[in-house]
């Protein structure tokens, strides 16, 4: 293999780390991914904590990044659900690697706690 191939470009990382180093961001992108489908309140439940503002801003970015796909439905009421886009379940099967290590740190200082029983969407399903 030639030196070329060894090397990879870091620079189209700057544009979605920007979006994914977000607080909020990655734990959607599994919340999302746990239902494969999902409506702004049944975000607003599983994701204990979160502002509406800070939410709907996230999906925004989401939605840019092309990570998730807004669909509105023409009803009444409307209706207007999520669902992660292949780069979207791209990236929430690249991040359970690091998930699963962090778990298993030996200096993990943050464990599962109370959270959980609240927010059982921060854990990886399916």
């Amino acid at each position: 293999m030639d030196q070329e191939c060894k090397q990879m470009c870091l620079c189209p990382l700057k544009g979605i780390i920007d979006v994914i180093s977000k607080k909020w961001a990655l734990l959607i992108i599994n919340a999302i991914g746990n239902h494969e489908r999902l409506r702004f309140k049944g975000l607003m439940d599983a994701l204990s904590g979160i502002s509406p503002k800070t939410l709907s801003d996230t999906l925004k970015d989401l939605e840019a990044e092309g990570l998730i796909k807004r669909e509105s439905f023409d009803e009444i009421p409307p209706r207007v659900e999520y669902t992660l886009t292949m780069d979207g379940r791209d990236l929430r099967e690249a991040i359970i690697p690091l998930l699963r290590w962090t778990d298993t740190r030996s200096s993990n200082n943050h464990k599962c706690n109370a959270f959980c029983g609240r927010a059982p969407d921060h854990i990886i399903g399916k």
